[in-house]
């Protein structure tokens, strides 16, 4: 259950967050180029938001991927193996992610 409401719950966040992508990167006004990217990059704000935006879609692929493969009954055996698998992957590709976000 509680995975569950991690997906759900981070379903909600990524609306939330994909509807601000969408408006500030790919519908603002005038031309968008790499000087505009970089100078919002600047900002620590929209940092912070682009690293929960990274936790969200991590956290709801994650659990999405775990759930759909753990509902085969073959795979259920594994579950706590998968279970660290997942961890420890999201655990990498958010420190990669974060870094490169801050690098900006």
């Amino acid at each position: 259950m509680r995975i569950f409401l991690m997906q759900r719950w981070s379903a909600v966040a990524l609306l939330v967050f994909l509807t601000l992508h969408m408006v500030v990167v790919h519908y603002p006004p005038g031309h968008i180029d790499v000087d505009r990217v970089l100078e919002r990059l600047d900002d620590p704000l929209w940092k912070a938001i682009d690293i929960a935006f990274l936790v969200a879609v991590l956290t709801h692929a994650l659990t999405g991927a775990y759930m759909v493969i753990t509902d085969v009954q073959r795979f259920s055996v594994y579950k706590r193996a998968l279970a660290w698998a997942g961890a420890v992957a999201g655990v990498l590709l958010f420190v990669y992610g974060t870094r490169t976000i801050l690098t900006f």
